[in-house]
């Protein structure tokens, strides 16, 4: 297992992106790094970002919790951003990426947590809230899911999936702008490319769509059907925002608010002019409902 470690470099002068670096060993050697902003004494909110993107994706809803007293988490996954990357993409698994963020959460002994998780943020963050339900208070989904396999996926993710496999150059930063409705300036494209001075370092990027159980009898469908086990009796309160414009995760919204009893009497919406990554179209707006969410429940 080769590790790559992204020049720092890369990461100068970044828009919009003032926060100090943190990291932390999560196992088999791997640095992992994570923002750590606001009231260390604070309420902890966790977000958690998916595939291609990175903690940039959070920068604009980071300030706005920071503002309101609560202690922001932000880890980058390996594979993405300032945490380390493999130049195999074997070596990625959905269990893997499950040890190492869980890793993270137990060495910071984050305890009372809002969690906010957008795509894979979602697949990762679900199964750490059904391991150690303890752990967490609040939960936030966005334009994510956590299949079993026991439905077809979407059109668009299976083209997704075919795409981020055999594409010879994976732009990520172009690949961010495509499931977006505003348009980003050229800076915030280079932003998310930042993480990868060539092709090498995107294995973790390309690998995470093919990771994504779709098969009942698939080890980790089989560990998803287990953490519903505990979802189906989670009281505590739970919120979904998806976009309007997210064609992957659509419907994803009803399935949460018909299955987890948290759900009930929440403020659900459907965001308006918002595509996959609602934290780059409507990142202030999404970041006030948190916070509005939070101070009612």
């Amino acid at each position: 297992m080769k590790v790559l470690k992204t020049p720092i470099t890369q990461f100068e002068n970044l828009e919009g992106y003032p926060f100090s670096p943190n990291y932390k060993t999560v196992g088999d050697g791997l640095e992992m790094h994570y923002l750590d902003e606001g009231n260390p004494e604070g309420e902890i909110v966790l977000l958690l970002h998916g595939e291609p993107s990175w903690s940039y994706l959070y920068r604009k809803m980071i300030p706005l919790f920071v503002e309101s007293g609560y202690r922001t988490i932000v880890p980058d996954l390996i594979g993405f951003g300032k945490s380390d990357k493999l130049d195999d993409r074997n070596d990625y698994s959905y269990a893997g990426h499950l040890r190492w963020l869980t890793s993270l959460v137990e060495q910071l002994d984050l305890k009372n947590i809002t969690l906010f998780c957008q795509d894979w943020g979602g697949l990762l963050g679900l199964r750490m809230v059904a391991q150690d339900p303890d752990r967490f208070s609040r939960v936030v989904a966005s334009n994510t899911f956590l299949p079993s396999g026991e439905r077809p996926m979407p059109q668009a993710f299976e083209m997704w999936k075919n795409f981020s496999q055999t594409v010879p150059v994976f732009k990520c930063g172009k690949t961010v702008q495509m499931a977006t409705v505003s348009t980003l300036s050229d800076a915030v494209v280079a932003a998310y490319d930042a993480p990868y001075p060539d092709e090498t370092y995107k294995e973790g990027a390309r690998i995470f769509p093919a990771l994504v159980p779709t098969q009942p009898d698939e080890e980790e469908s089989i560990n998803n059907r287990e953490a519903w086990k505990v979802l189906l009796q989670w009281k505590k309160p739970f919120l979904t925002l998806f976009g309007d414009s997210d064609p992957i995760t659509k419907g994803g919204d009803r399935v949460f608010q018909k299955l987890i009893p948290g759900t009930k009497d929440q403020p659900h919406e459907i965001i308006k002019d918002a595509g996959h990554f609602i934290q780059e179209d409507k990142g202030e707006e999404v970041a006030k409902k948190v916070i509005a969410f939070m101070k009612n429940s």
